[in-house]
């Protein structure tokens, strides 16, 4: 076994919910895109398990997944820089680099209170940042297949951006800029659903996939619609992980879709 299954191996067992394709080589510029839009995903997941660390949610297994949301970031970083070794877009993967230290050093810490509000601005800027690597990747593929990998991926970044959102506001942080930013998520979730559900490059299988995952975020928006300051951030963190699950597996799909003569489809 090498060291690199090894590493993947170590990674499941943390129950980061990610299937094991995950850990495939980047190979095309679809696959780039998926694992850079990864990237966006796993900023917001370590605030939002940092945060259930905090609140004594599922404690062991919240470090866990902490600690293999980290490892996965610096594992992917790694591989986009050596997928792309110069050039514009490994500039600004070295942005991402820049962003990335102070975060992981803040998230490999003990967890406190007082460090959640700075993690999760340290997390926004790598966000931010990580999105722009997307967009490098989508506008250099110059398919319309390219486009859904980017759309659907980030639709797993918001699935765990809204919980690090009610995570944050259950532990106690209350600002108009929390209940913003989650009503926001919530409607671009929303709204990239549909986006998705009427393309015509989606099959039967990934429309079934996208049926589950409204199903499962109707669940979600009743659920996290509390009642009397009462939070339960248990149930919105499993709802959380399986929209996740659910949106990994139709970017995977995307990414594997190929039209009648074996080439990507280019947008006009």
């Amino acid at each position: 076994m090498t060291t690199r299954d090894i590493f993947s191996t170590v990674l499941l067992s943390l129950s980061l919910t990610l299937p094991a394709y995950s850990f495939a080589e980047i190979d095309t510029l679809s696959s780039a895109i998926n694992k850079a839009g990864r990237q966006r995903m796993l900023t917001q997941r370590i605030v939002a398990t940092y945060s259930q660390v905090g609140l004594e949610i599922t404690t062991k297994k919240s470090k866990q997944q902490l600690k293999a949301a980290i490892n996965l970031f610096e594992e992917q970083l790694g591989e986009l820089k050596e997928y792309r070794p110069s050039g514009e877009i490994h500039k600004q993967l070295q942005r991402v680099t820049e962003l990335w230290q102070p975060l992981q050093k803040i998230a490999r810490e003990p967890v406190e209170k007082s460090k959640a509000k700075e993690l999760r601005i340290l997390a926004e800027d790598a966000l931010t940042a990580s999105q722009r690597v997307v967009i490098m990747f989508q506008d250099e593929s110059g398919t319309k297949k390219g486009e859904l990998v980017n759309i659907s991926g980030r639709q797993r970044m918001l699935s765990q951006r809204l919980s690090n959102l009610y995570m944050l506001q259950s532990w106690g942080f209350n600002s108009s800029e929390y209940t913003d930013d989650y009503s926001r998520a919530l409607n671009e979730f929303k709204g990239a659903l549909t986006e998705l559900s009427t393309s015509t490059l989606s099959t039967e299988e990934i429309n079934q996939k996208l049926n589950k995952a409204r199903r499962e975020f109707r669940m979600f928006e009743r659920s996290s619609h509390h009642k009397n300051g009462e939070f339960i951030p248990l149930m919105i963190k499993m709802s959380a992980d399986k929209l996740l699950n659910l949106m990994n597996d139709v970017t995977h799909l995307y990414e594997q879709l190929e039209n009648k003569d074996g080439n990507e489809l280019r947008n006009p």
